[in-house]
C-alpha cells in the first residue's frame, strides 16, 4: 500500500506526508480516499483530527507488539492530531472474543483496575500522554444502562456479525457463543460515536469491530471513521506473533541488558520487519542502511543500530550503550563474533538440560559428563557444579573448544 494509489489530482506537501506515514507498514487504510479528504478539511481549517485506539488492560504488561499500533498514534500525534488511547474498563469486563475459538473469561473489576494503573507509566514511553486525551469507555457505557444497551443492539443485525469469521467458524464448529459475546464488537463500535472519532487504529484481528464502529457512527448520524490496521508484529522466533505467553515477547518494562541481547537474538530477516514496524528512521534511512548491507556491510551492524533504538526508547542512551558494552563484553575470551542464537524457557533452568536444549551435548547425562571433564563454561567461567541452575538472563555457553551458543533464557 503506497501513496501513489491516491488518484486526487493535486495533494498539498503537507496531506501527502500524512497520507506516507499513515501508510507506513499499514496492512489496510480503509476507505483512503475518504481519509485524504479529512485530511485536507483538517489542513484547511487549522483543526485536528480524532484519532482513537482501544487498549483492553487484560494483562499489566505491554511488549514490543503492542508498540506498533502505539508507534503509529506517535507519529500521528506528532504531526499534530489529537491521538486518544481508550482503556477499555467496561469492555474488558466481556472479554474480547477476536480470534479465539472459545469464551473469554471476563476479568474482575479489581484486575481490570490493577492492570489500567500501570498502562499510563508504560504509554508514556511512547506517546506524549500529556499532549494525549486519554479516556475509559465506561464513562458512557455504564451510565447507557440496560434500555440503552438494548436501542443500541438495534442498530446491528445477527446476519452482519455472524460474518464475522471467528464467530462463524465457531458456529459451524458446534462450539459455544454466549450472547454477550455479540456485545463486544457493539460496545467497542458505540466508543467511536461517543469520541466522535475520525480514525481508529488497531491489529488486523480487529477489523471486523472497526468496521462495526463505522457503521454505528452512520446510524448515530455521524461522519463514519476510517479505519487503519496494523500487522501483528511477529516474536523473537520469527513465526508466531509476539506474545507473552508463547514466550517470544520483549517487554517494555524489561531491563536495558535483557532488551538489548534480545533484539540482537533475531534473524536478519525479521530485523528488517522490525526496522519498518519498530523503529523511528525514516524509510529512505532504512533503504539505504539496507543497500549497505547488501553491498557488503555486517547485517549486525544495523541489528546493533536497531537494538539501541529501541533501548534507547524504553530507557536511555546512556543505558543503552552500557547494554552494548555488557553484550560485547559476554562475547569476549575467545568468543567468535557469529554464534548460534537459542531461546529457551524454564528459568531457572538445571546447567545439563540447559546444554542438552541448546544442542550443545546430546543428553543432559553428557552434558554432566562434560562438566566432570572441565569442558563447560557459561560467560567463560568453568563451570565445576553440576547442580547449577542458570536463572531468566543472556548466557555465552562454551563446550570445549569449539562448540558456542548465545542463550536467552526466560
Amino acid at each position: 500500500m503506497n501513496a501513489d494509489s491516491v488518484t486526487s489530482a493535486s495533494l498539498s506537501d503537507g496531506v501527502r506526508q500524512a497520507l506516507e506515514i499513515s501508510l507506513r507498514g499499514a496492512d489496510e487504510l480503509l476507505p483512503q480516499d475518504e481519509w485524504v479528504k479529512k485530511l485536507q478539511r483538517a489542513e484547511a481549517t487549522g483543526t485536528s483530527l480524532r484519532i482513537k485506539f482501544g487498549l483492553d488492560p487484560t494483562a499489566p504488561d505491554i511488549h514490543l507488539g503492542h508498540t506498533v499500533v502505539f508507534n503509529k498514534m506517535r507519529q500521528l500525534q506528532d504531526l499534530g492530531h489529537t491521538v486518544i488511547p481508550l482503556i477499555g474498563d467496561f469492555t474488558t469486563t466481556i472479554g474480547d472474543p477476536s480470534g479465539r475459538n472459545n469464551t473469554r473469561p471476563p476479568l474482575t473489576r479489581e484486575q481490570i483496575e490493577a492492570n489500567a494503573a500501570t498502562y499510563f507509566d508504560q504509554l508514556r514511553l511512547v506517546l506524549n500522554v500529556d499532549r494525549a486525551e486519554v479516556r475509559y469507555n465506561s464513562e458512557w457505557s455504564d451510565p447507557l444502562g440496560a434500555r440503552g444497551m438494548i436501542q443500541l443492539a438495534a442498530k446491528y443485525t445477527v446476519a452482519r456479525m455472524m460474518e464475522r469469521d471467528d464467530f462463524n467458524k465457531r458456529f459451524k464448529a458446534g462450539q459455544s457463543i454466549s450472547v454477550h459475546e455479540f456485545l463486544y464488537p457493539l460496545m467497542q463500535g458505540y466508543d467511536s460515536v461517543a469520541l466522535k472519532s475520525d480514525l481508529e487504529l488497531g491489529g488486523t484481528d480487529q477489523k471486523f469491530n472497526l468496521l462495526v464502529g463505522r457503521h454505528l457512527q452512520q446510524e448515530y448520524g455521524q461522519e463514519p471513521q476510517c479505519i487503519l490496521t496494523m500487522p501483528l508484529l511477529e516474536g523473537l522466533d520469527g513465526v508466531e506473533k509476539m506474545s507473552k505467553s508463547k514466550n517470544n515477547y520483549i517487554g517494555i518494562s524489561e531491563d536495558a541488558n535483557t532488551m538489548f541481547a534480545k533484539v540482537l537474538s533475531i534473524s536478519d530477516d525479521l530485523m528488517w520487519r522490525w526496522y519498518t514496524l519498530l523503529s523511528f528512521q525514516s524509510l529512505a534511512q532504512i533503504e539505504a542502511l539496507k543497500a549497505e548491507i547488501a553491498g557488503g556491510r555486517n547485517p549486525k551492524d544495523a541489528k546493533v543500530a536497531l537494538a539501541k533504538e529501541i533501548t534507547t526508547r524504553f530507557h536511555s542512551a546512556a543505558a543503552a550503550e552500557t547494554a552494548e558494552q555488557d553484550f560485547v563484553n559476554r562475547s569476549k575470551g575467545g568468543v567468535p563474533d557469529e554464534i548460534p542464537e537459542v531461546l529457551l524457557t524454564g528459568a531457572p533452568l538445571g546447567i545439563g538440560q540447559l546444554l542438552k536444549q541448546a544442542n550443545l551435548a546430546a543428553s543432559s547425562g553428557e552434558g554432566n559428563r562434560l562438566i566432570d571433564g572441565g569442558g563447560v563454561r557459561v560467560d567463560s567461567t568453568v563451570v565445576s557444579d553440576k547442580g547449577l541452575k542458570l536463572p531468566a538472563g543472556i548466557y555465552v555457553v562454551q563446550v570445549g573448544k569449539r562448540k558456542f551458543a548465545r542463550v536467552t533464557l526466560s
